[in-house]
């Protein structure tokens, strides 16, 4: 088996990765349209959408397969996110870099795969691919389609990236403001933390150092009321991808009045 090497500027992807807040997050709906709709249109029994960590890779979005992630030293990805292109393996059996891949000889049985780099940032994050248990070719038209939805997540994710950084910007503008205005103007500071927090569309909580939730944002609330079921309040905290990193910059900034913070 042959172990893709990391691209050569691996420490600058693996930053835009993390800066995404994706990874380990639950599922959600565009992404998940995403692999169906890959899958039918290839009209493979298995599609992903796989973001490739520094030794694993995990799925965002997966059709057909139960497993969160696989090791990235066996990952077909982590050769696709090497190419510009399309990366196709037709028969993984007859491929010597995949024969004795364990993804190959034994669960999922992977004969036929295709995947489309992810590029965001300027970085190949990982890929939307599609695989088969048996082996096949496809055209440049099946090609063409495979590469188009890459796109479609790549401009999702790209519109996640720029959130986040928006985010950030403003969580560090509304700590300044909060300081210099705390002496003159009481309350500007946490009224200022309050607005940026409920403006962000992502669902967003802070969390005490044992995982409990102290405070949910509106996009949170607006989740919780459209499915008020126990299942949801019981994972609520792995429900949003930016809480757990974001909570110690919440905590340094001052508390929010009770009405802004959970907004009727």
């Amino acid at each position: 088996m042959e172990i893709a090497p990391p691209p050569a500027d691996e420490s600058q992807r693996l930053n835009v990765l993390r800066s995404l807040r994706l990874l380990d997050t639950q599922p959600e709906p565009a992404f998940d349209a995403v692999v169906r709709l890959a899958g039918q249109q290839m009209r493979c029994p298995i599609g992903l959408v796989s973001l490739i960590d520094a030794d694993r890779q995990w799925f965002k979005a997966a059709l057909g397969l139960d497993v969160p992630e696989t090791p990235r030293d066996v990952a077909f990805c982590s050769h696709a996110i090497l190419q510009d292109e399309v990366f196709v393996v037709e028969d993984a059996t007859q491929d010597a870099r995949f024969a004795d891949n364990p993804l190959v000889t034994g669960a999922p049985d992977i004969r036929f795969y295709a995947g489309a780099p992810l590029t965001v940032g300027g970085h190949k994050l990982g890929t939307l691919c599609v695989i088969d248990r048996v082996a096949r070719q496809i055209g440049e038209a099946e090609r063409a389609v495979l590469q188009e939805l890459a796109l479609v997540t790549s401009t999702l994710m790209e519109a996640r990236l720029r959130e986040q950084r928006l985010l950030e910007r403003l969580l560090l503008d509304a700590e300044s403001r909060g300081g210099r205005l705390a002496e003159g103007q009481a309350g500007a500071g946490p009224r200022l933390r309050a607005t940026v927090f409920n403006a962000v569309s992502a669902r967003m909580a802070v969390l005490d150092r044992h995982g409990g939730i102290l405070e949910t944002n509106a996009a949170w609330q607006r989740f919780a009321a459209a499915d008020a079921t126990p299942a949801v309040r019981d994972s609520s905290a792995r429900t949003t991808s930016t809480c757990s990193a974001r909570s110690a910059i919440w905590r340094r900034l001052p508390r929010p009045p009770r009405a802004a913070a959970w907004p009727r």
